[in-house]
């Protein structure tokens, strides 16, 4: 079972927000995300990231399932 994520009010300069929101737009994130990753980043940078941390969920579409190697369909049929 996951530890339950920590909510926390955060005030911005509305410029730096709407910088933030753009970027994290073209990385594919929302805000939120994006300052999650940045303050990971910099945790890790300054050797304070914790031990005990979960990684970020992994976010977005699940990866294709590649062909199965035997010849037959992904479904699992053989295609005839």
């Amino acid at each position: 079972m996951a530890t339950e994520r920590k909510k926390i009010l955060l005030r911005l300069d509305p410029s730096v927000h709407d910088a933030l929101a753009r970027w994290a737009a073209d990385d594919l994130r929302s805000t939120n995300a994006q300052i999650e990753f940045l303050l990971r980043r910099a945790l890790t940078d300054a050797s304070r990231m914790p031990s005990g941390a979960d990684r970020l969920p992994r976010r977005g579409r699940p990866p294709k399932e590649s062909p199965a190697q035997d010849g037959s369909e992904p479904d699992g049929s053989t295609g005839s």
